[in-house]
């Protein structure tokens, strides 16, 4: 006789996970997505060169249209672009007091994932993959590993 295996019986559901290949869906998220963008911007003190470059080095227009009109249905490259920031923005305010969760991105850090350069210099040179080893360095140290 084989046991079944299953998962236990819980009241928490996961969330439903996001189309991003739906245009509505990408529409409905991206005021959110691009509010939550500028205000990490305006916390990290990011020059526009050094926010365009995270966007995945978008046109000066691109990144103005973007700025002026925050309604304006994003593509999947910078949804998720931006939801890493948001992770990472996160992350180092549960890690840290508000002002150095807020300078962290700019300063030099000698793990060896930085090579003593900053987060931000990381980030913009190794793009998606790079943010994506910056949130789960920070969400294992949020974890305690």
């Amino acid at each position: 006789m084989n046991p079944v295996f299953a998962y236990p019986q819980s009241r928490f559901e996961p969330a439903a996970m996001i189309d991003l290949r739906s245009r509505e869906e990408r529409a409905r998220l991206s005021p959110s997505v691009s509010k939550g963008f500028f205000n990490i911007v305006q916390r990290w003190q990011l020059e526009d060169d050094e926010s365009r470059e995270l966007l995945g080095s978008v046109s000066s227009s691109t990144y103005y249209e973007m700025k002026r009109n925050p309604s304006k249905t994003l593509g999947v490259d910078r949804i998720t672009r931006v939801s890493y920031l948001i992770g990472i923005h996160k992350a180092l305010h549960v890690l840290y007091g508000d002002p150095l969760a807020d300078r962290w991105v700019k300063m030099p850090n000698t793990n060896l994932l930085f090579s003593a350069h900053s987060p931000l210099e990381l980030m913009m040179q190794g793009g998606i993959v790079a943010m994506q080893q910056v949130r789960a360095l920070l969400d294992s140290r949020r974890g305690g590993l």
